[in-house]
């Protein structure tokens, strides 16, 4: 190739969407780490917490659809959460073959730590961008979603 050519305008890395949200996780996982480590539990353990702050009682099934994860990958991080007492899980007494997850008090508790604040204001942004911001991210990962599940569409 000859040296004197000028080079094709191609997209950098900072250029692509995808590496600025898989770098941005990488980030976020940082900044999380010494709160949840001081919590003593993983990432995956915490949003586990964090949906069943809001959806307490709920199936291990559902549980895994909101959380993006299939059952053989959920089931040993809530069987840790159990071991720590974080939460109980326990056969659905209408349904032998259903699993309940709930939070114990100790799990319940873990809301008043106060992490998701912490890193409300670690990114920087105002309350206002914030809310902006993440529903964006939202509707990126639905679309993205619904494309992967049907690509002719």
């Amino acid at each position: 190739m000859d040296a004197s050519a000028p080079k094709p305008n191609y997209p950098k890395l900072a250029d692509f969407m995808c590496f600025a949200v898989y770098s941005t996780n990488l980030a976020y996982g940082r900044a999380y780490k010494p709160i949840l480590e001081a919590l003593g539990v993983t990432y995956t353990q915490w949003i586990a917490i964090v949906a069943l702050w809001e959806d307490d009682h709920q199936t291990v099934s559902t549980l895994g659809e909101k959380l993006f994860l299939e059952s053989n990958t959920l089931t040993p991080i809530l069987k840790k959460l159990e071991t720590l007492g974080y939460l109980r899980r326990e056969r659905d007494p209408k349904d032998e073959r259903q699993v309940i997850v709930s939070l114990t008090q100790a799990g319940r508790a873990l809301r008043e730590q106060g992490a998701q604040k912490t890193l409300v204001k670690a990114t920087g942004l105002e309350p206002e961008e914030f809310r902006v911001l993440q529903k964006a991210i939202v509707k990126l990962r639905t679309n993205l979603l619904h494309h992967a599940a049907d690509p002719a569409d």
